[in-house]
């Protein structure tokens, strides 16, 4: 686990120092040769950066144990660092597409728009190296913080792409359609980007406030689960009120199993060591907590659903 943690702060730092390095690469670039399109990216990349270090402290903080003040431990503030970096995103996009659009009519040339194929072509063969790395991680740690930051960056590939695309062809047409007026397309890409960041900034804050208003843990979970608890009859007669939720990388499960009235308390408590040992294996990181009652085999209308007995077992 610690292993886990150190990869976890490792790659986050790495991410700062790219977005560092890529921020001050795209401003240069983007105010030497005129181009709203770059500088839209650099401060998209500012964004990240912001981003790289909330991530950095999340991370960090949410591997904190449970304590008397947050007695379900500190996931969720890897939940918060996912919430306010979408409301970055969301700012810097309608700053790009404010300023794109006050440009897109406009005369202005891009001076050596070649530098700016070759920075964007740098940024984005260094985003998609360092998001591939941040995925990997996040998602062996099953770490929101650090999957939000590859998804920036992953975003950064295809915008750069987009930004190297239009210059690309604003300084072909430089050459072979002197008279032709192409500028506007580095604007018009500025307002793609904006687009694509959105739609990054709408998925992510749809994610970090899931795990903050408690919404359970998705259905393909919660089915082999259910299959875990079924998989133990007949000593588990039936179960009910099953209930789940995640705060960053740590879930909780907590649910109610039928047994039969004359089992020991040792047997019982070796059926629901079993559980939560298998249901650990696969959801690393969760609380389990499992009540024991009593099964008659008189169902009422809240177990029903989940009881195991056949109609004519039940009276």
């Amino acid at each position: 686990m610690k292993t886990l943690q150190k990869r976890k702060e490792r790659v986050a730092l790495l991410s700062v120092a790219s977005n560092s390095i890529l921020v001050i690469f795209k401003l240069i670039a983007g105010l030497l040769i005129g181009s709203v399109a770059i500088i839209s990216e650099a401060i998209h990349s500012a964004m990240d950066l912001l981003a790289s270090f909330i991530a950095l402290f999340s991370v960090k903080k949410s591997y904190l144990p449970a304590d008397e003040g947050h007695p379900f431990g500190h996931g969720k503030f890897e939940s918060v660092s996912g919430l306010v970096e979408a409301a970055l995103i969301f700012i810097a996009a309608f700053w790009i597409i404010f300023e794109a659009v006050k440009k897109i009519t406009s005369s202005q040339q891009i001076e050596a728009p070649a530098w700016g194929v070759a920075v964007m072509l740098f940024s984005a063969v260094m985003n998609y190296i360092v998001s591939r790395k941040l995925f990997k991680v996040g998602r062996e740690a099953d770490s929101i913080a650090l999957e939000a930051d590859a998804w920036h960056l992953r975003t950064d590939v295809y915008t750069s792409l987009g930004v190297m695309f239009s210059l690309l062809v604003i300084w072909i047409g430089r050459h072979f359609w002197a008279g032709l007026n192409l500028y506007w397309l580095d604007p018009a890409a500025a307002i793609v980007i904006a687009i694509f960041i959105l739609k990054a900034a709408y998925d992510l804050t749809s994610r970090a406030l899931g795990d903050l208003i408690d919404a359970k843990l998705p259905a393909g979970e919660e089915n082999w689960i259910r299959k875990i608890i079924a998989d133990h009859q007949p000593d588990i007669r039936g179960f009910h009120r099953l209930k789940t939720r995640k705060a960053g990388n740590f879930r909780f499960v907590e649910f109610h199993i039928k047994v039969n009235p004359q089992m020991s308390v040792t047997s019982s408590h070796e059926i629901t060591r079993n559980l939560k040992i298998t249901i650990f294996d696969k959801l690393p990181n969760a609380t389990i907590n499992i009540h024991v009652e009593p099964c008659d085999g008189n169902c009422t209308d809240e177990c029903v659903a989940g009881c195991f007995l056949e109609k004519e077992q039940r009276p």
